[in-house]
């Protein structure tokens, strides 16, 4: 596994949150939104498992609908459980983006 799978491994489920968070989304919409913002190497293969955890988690709850074409979609919306669930991750990744960032830039704080 490559240090990017590794990283994404981490993060993809707080981001996966904030997706749904924003709107609801099918598997597939859902693997289109993550590459346009820029993570292109995440399968459907790497999210449908991912979305079966955060349901059986109770975070998020599918509905099967229409499509417009084609057979119906089930589309993902967050639980009460996965707006708490979001919202702690993001405190965690605030708690740990500054210090990793600055870690990164090689600066210590008796330098800032």
């Amino acid at each position: 596994m490559s240090l990017r799978s590794q990283l994404l491994k981490g993060i993809l489920e707080g981001c996966i949150l904030s997706i749904i968070d924003k709107e609801d989304v099918y598997g597939y919409e859902l693997s289109l939104k993550l590459q346009q913002f820029g993570l292109d190497d995440v399968s459907e293969g790497s999210i449908y498992p991912i979305l079966l955890r955060l349901q059986k988690g109770k975070f998020i709850q599918g509905e099967m609908r229409d499509s417009p074409a084609g057979p119906k979609r089930k589309y993902y919306r967050l639980t009460k459980q996965g707006k708490e669930a979001l919202q702690e991750f993001i405190r965690e990744w605030e708690s740990i983006k500054e210090p990793v960032e600055t870690i990164l830039r090689g600066r210590n704080e008796d330098e800032c």
